[in-house]
């Protein structure tokens, strides 16, 4: 669906209605596309990041620097 800014202001909550039900909504300045209103993901971010707890592992000596890169500091 396309609907201008006008349109967007007097019709949000029919827009959401149909962006909830799985619609993405261009939003149009005059001719030209500025936004696009689209469903928010079923996942969060946190869920993602969750996936990976457990298969990440960091070294204990993640913050030593090798040999020879002590003058750099």
């Amino acid at each position: 669906m396309r609907a201008t800014v006008h349109q967007a202001k007097t019709q949000l909550s029919q827009i959401l209605r149909r962006v909830a039900a799985g619609e993405e909504v261009v939003i149009l300045h005059g001719k030209r596309p500025v936004a696009k209103v689209i469903p928010f993901p079923e996942r969060s971010i946190a869920d993602i990041e969750g996936d990976l707890r457990g298969k990440i592992r960091i070294a204990e000596d993640f913050d030593e620097l090798p040999s020879g890169f002590e003058d750099y500091v």
